[in-house]
């Protein structure tokens, strides 16, 4: 005894499938159920990856920030440590004279040299230092800094 089936109880049954098909169990051969099924998983997904690179770039630029700046001090303390030897040289050596400027080419060649082997880090991180142990100076500091700009930058008629 053979059994007949009925086709239209089996809608894949006779029919490939194809992306237009709705019934395909394959979502990759059909892209609009593909669409309808991670639609909003797919969003998600796209924006942790933009946010990622994002952050990535944002390293990266701060890395290069970060570079320059211990460059430039590094320049800044060769500069600070030249204009030390170069004071030394050009001033008088005996006299009060003298003494002013080889205590002043001690000041800048020491200075130079603080600068050249902190660094960037190394200079924020003292002065961070610095305003912990001492936060009511650097607080007065600050205010009389700020009320100096204030005067500074305010037009009076």
């Amino acid at each position: 005894m053979t059994m007949k089936t009925n086709s239209a109880n089996r809608p894949n049954e006779g029919k490939q499938n194809t992306p237009n098909n709705p019934n395909n169990p394959n979502p990759q051969n059909n892209p609009g159920q593909q669409e309808q099924s991670g639609g909003m998983g797919g969003l998600g997904d796209r924006a942790k990856d933009m946010a990622a690179a994002m952050s990535h770039q944002a390293e990266g630029a701060a890395n290069f920030i970060g570079q320059k700046a211990d460059s430039t001090t590094a320049a800044v303390g060769e500069g600070l440590r030249s204009m030390g030897n170069t004071l030394r040289e050009k001033t008088p050596k005996s006299g009060m004279l003298g003494d002013a400027s080889a205590a002043v080419a001690d000041t800048l060649e020491s200075s130079g040299r603080y600068i050249q082997e902190e660094g960037f880090k190394g200079m924020t991180g003292d002065l961070t230092n610095m305003i912990r142990k001492n936060p009511l100076p650097a607080v007065l500091l600050g205010v009389g800094i700020g009320f100096l700009l204030a005067r500074v930058t305010s037009t009076r008629s």
